[in-house]
């Protein structure tokens, strides 16, 4: 049995961050120890960027700063996450080395200078970072400080260069065997693209027009796929030298550059970097997908593997967040799954493209607002990690997500560049979210027997096994509702029949799907009883289709909005946010869901882990929410009755 996050936590919650100490002088890391043990840290990840320091030339190892670290943190109690440095290859391989440099679509060099520049294809990066994490996995397989590896960053880098196209060709050659199969695939008799050698094939670099859809889609799929290679090369390493200890890497929230699904099936605990806009007044509910989304790659408990105590750096305008919010945020987490909270960084950077992303410790110091609230989050996570850790969470809906359906939806020749795949999710998570509907997310081949209730925002790409497990759920008597756009094109992003998979026709009850009607900035669409957003769609209803909700108005004028024949609904529209979480909420309610808790205050979220109910407050004025009973409310240790106070962004953890 592989480790887990459970082999580190061991009845805890890990409350840490990324620490970079090579950037201060030795005696700073005593002055950070310190304040380490008095904010309650139990974890830190060491090494994320410190390539040129560990090889500052070719083959060169200097381990002495890090071994004195890891004896340091060991002798403090503070467990260490080690990563391995591969995310941003030292100046002097590039510089000797100019085939591990990507480059982009138009054919231009990415320099070093930044971090992950490196192509995932490069024999030459390979070799190198396979040796470096030969020599640490050595070095400190028996530490005792040693918890978990951390394997390179933030996997992100496309390339378009000539060792990808070589890799992208061999990588073509095994999934299609044949030329022709390829030339089938990609319908290559459009526009005369017909490939009669493999060494014709490139990456998608910058055509005079459009690109092949399909060339893009597979392209997709390698470099997910390449990447993967680049991480499972490394686990394996380390592996070999501590089988005994979990290996993660951090996925960024819903980033197209990866399959999700398959890179969680490699790792021992899935993680995230997770940093919601603290001005987005929709921030805690992205917050949630996120969550979400990660503890259903991961099955179970998770691992917030970055947050930001204060503001990042890279958005427009960079606002810290306010006085409350980062506790109340790493509390949506845990109560979402999380039994790890952690942050980049421990201590603020005072140069680099990053000094102005904060950190646990801020400029200001530890007597600054940022590193007390840290040292109250972390109290209260002891409070309540032996109760919490380990312990799962239980959902009746399946938001349906693939990320293969993304990037065959995203293509050049679509027909409404306003129609944004992770905005048209982010809709329907919100809808339920806001009826304080628990959801798991699930890819559209997973069983799906234990959900009550499964929604489909948007999967404009499914396969043929897809639709056999949505047709076996909804005949099992499991309730299903579609958004529009779905089903449209096979897994060789070929358009099926009639605009929509036959299958799926008929179990909705569509005759004929004649045209579809995507709108215009701020249009909208009238239907009875609400109006629709972002799209609409000429359908004829099939005969005997039990239940339509019209179109009122304009073209579509009387036809079908929405269709129901069974348990199976149909919506050909965006509903307007109040309105979609009405129609959403009905249905679960139809299918025997019930909220998480009746009554609650606008702005307030609960969510039941194990035995415990947390009650979040996301708004900056004290609310009185009901809960029925005597409960024992962890956090302040004591005892409430029928009705629990929560202050501005305040917390409150109940056990009955």
């Amino acid at each position: 049995m592989s480790p887990s996050l459970a082999d580190v936590t061991r009845g805890r919650i890990l409350f840490g961050g990324d620490y970079n100490p090579e950037q201060w002088p030795e005696e700073t890391w005593h002055e950070d120890v310190r304040l380490m043990k008095e904010a309650g840290v139990n974890s830190v990840t060491l090494g994320v960027f410190s390539w040129s320091r560990l090889e500052p030339e070719p083959g060169a190892r200097e381990f002495g700063w890090l071994d004195r670290l890891m004896d340091l943190l060991h002798e403090h109690g503070v467990g260490v996450v080690l990563a391995t440095p591969t995310a941003s290859p030292p100046p002097w391989m590039g510089r000797l080395h100019p085939d591990t440099l990507p480059r982009d679509a138009d054919g231009r060099v990415e320099w070093w200078g930044g971090r992950q520049h490196f192509s995932h294809s490069s024999a030459t990066y390979r070799r190198y970072a396979a040796a470096i994490t030969e020599d640490l996995a050595a070095r400190y397989a028996g530490h005792p400080a040693l918890t978990m590896w951390h394997i390179n960053n933030e996997y992100c880098t496309f390339d378009h260069g000539d060792e990808a196209a070589a890799a992208f060709r061999r990588w073509l050659r095994e999934k299609y065997g044949t030329l022709d199969a390829l030339n089938s695939a990609w319908g290559t008799d459009f526009w005369s693209q017909g490939y009669d050698t493999w060494d014709g094939i490139l990456p998608p670099r910058r055509p005079h027009y459009m690109k092949n859809p399909g060339q893009v889609l597979d392209f997709r799929r390698f470099t997910s796929d390449m990447l993967l290679e680049c991480f499972t090369a490394e686990r394996d390493i380390v592996r070999r030298h501590t089988p005994h200890l979990p290996v993660t890497t951090n996925f960024m929230p819903l980033w197209t550059g990866q399959d999700g699904w398959r890179w969680a099936r490699e790792e021992d605990v899935v993680s995230v970097d997770l940093y919601p806009d603290p001005r987005d007044p929709l921030g805690a509910q992205r917050g949630a997908l996120v969550q979400d989304l990660t503890r259903s790659q991961a099955r179970g408990p998770w691992m917030l593997m970055e947050q930001a105590a204060g503001p990042v750096n890279w958005r427009g305008v960079n606002h810290p967040k306010p006085r409350g919010l980062n506790r109340l945020w790493s509390f949506q987490a845990v109560a979402r799954g999380a039994d790890a909270v952690c942050y980049f960084q421990w201590r603020q950077s005072r140069q680099g493209a990053e000094k102005f992303h904060s950190g646990m410790v801020s400029h200001a110091g530890p007597e600054g607002r940022t590193f007390q609230e840290v040292k109250r989050l972390g109290a209260d996570l002891a409070r309540v990690a032996d109760q919490v850790s380990g312990t799962r969470i239980t959902a009746d809906v399946a938001i349906l997500h693939d990320w293969h359906s993304w990037w065959a939806g995203d293509h050049e020749g679509r027909l409404s560049t306003r129609v944004d795949y992770p905005e048209v999710l982010t809709a329907w998570h919100r809808a339920l979210w806001e009826a304080h509907l628990t959801t798991d997310f699930a890819h559209p081949e997973d069983d799906l027997s234990g959900y009550r209730l499964v929604v489909v925002p948007q999967l404009y790409l499914l396969t043929d096994s897809a639709l056999a497990n949505l047709l076996a759920y909804t005949r099992e008597g499991g309730t299903l509702v579609c958004g529009f756009l779905t089903g449209v094109v096979d897994e060789d992003d070929r358009v099926r029949p009639g605009g929509m998979d036959a299958r799926l026709r008929e179990l909705f009850g569509i005759r004929t799907l004649h045209e579809w009607w995507p709108l215009d900035a701020g249009g909208t669409v009238g239907c009875e009883g609400f109006r629709g957003t972002l799209w609409s769609e000429e359908i004829e209803p099939a005969p005997g289709a039990a239940e339509t909700v019209p179109y009122r108005g304009g073209e579509l004028d009387g036809l079908p909005a929405v269709l129901r024949r069974d348990r199976a609904w149909y919506l050909s529209t965006l509903p307007e946010p109040d309105a979609l979480r009405s129609l959403l909420a009905g249905i679960a309610a139809g299918a025997g869901i019930r909220p998480v808790l009746d009554g609650l205050p606008q702005g307030v979220e609960a969510v039941r882990r194990g035995d415990l109910l947390f009650l979040l407050n996301h708004g900056r004025e004290p609310v009185t929410v009901p809960v029925s009973g005597t409960h024992r409310e962890l956090l302040g240790g004591a005892d409430v009755t029928d009705t629990v106070t929560l202050g501005r962004y305040g917390v409150a953890v109940l056990r009955s």
